[in-house]
């Protein structure tokens, strides 16, 4: 059983990319392209996402990759609450699951993870409510899914296609 994919086929946490089916990739890739315009409008919002809160849990620096979370979400119409982990309870000791269960009974819609150890995404993903979705932002040497994705976006929108590349 893939964790990221619900009983129905349907994607229901992004952790990593190795698994995932080709239609998933190709309609995550062409829906991407249908949002490329929203940041060139005067009103650079659109209201996919309106009513649901995202928890940006970033466990390591990153200014970059959490900033460009931010604005994703809130471009969607999202309410985002970026936890501060170095002033969070983690600081005393606080268990992961623990911060995790506090945050999804604050009506929690997804959490998108940063963490320095790998796995600590598919472990979050294992013990959220079926209602949460998680997304990997970076976790240690494992993956980072979304990192993989732009750059898959980057080559079909140049390129094409993805036959006969050769990337490093």
């Amino acid at each position: 059983m893939n964790l990221q994919l619900t009983e129905d086929g349907r994607l229901r946490h992004l952790l990593t990319l190795d698994g995932l089916p080709r239609a998933i990739l190709t309609q995550i890739l062409d829906t991407a392209e249908s949002f490329m315009d929203v940041g060139e409008r005067e009103v650079k919002k659109v209201p996919l996402l309106r009513g649901k809160s995202i928890f940006n849990l970033f466990f390591e620096p990153s200014t970059r990759t959490r900033t460009t979370f931010e604005i994703a979400a809130k471009r969607l119409s999202a309410d985002v609450v970026n936890l501060n982990i170095a002033t969070s309870s983690q600081t005393k000791g606080e268990a992961i699951l623990d911060t995790v269960d506090n945050l999804a009974a604050m009506h929690a819609d997804m959490f998108v993870v940063r963490h320095g150890q790998s796995g600590a995404a598919h472990f979050i993903a294992r013990h959220v409510a079926p209602h949460i979705s998680v997304i990997n932002a970076g976790d240690g040497r494992h993956a980072h899914p979304t990192q993989g994705l732009l750059d898959m976006f980057t080559i079909r929108r140049f390129k094409g296609e993805f036959h006969n590349l050769k990337s490093a």
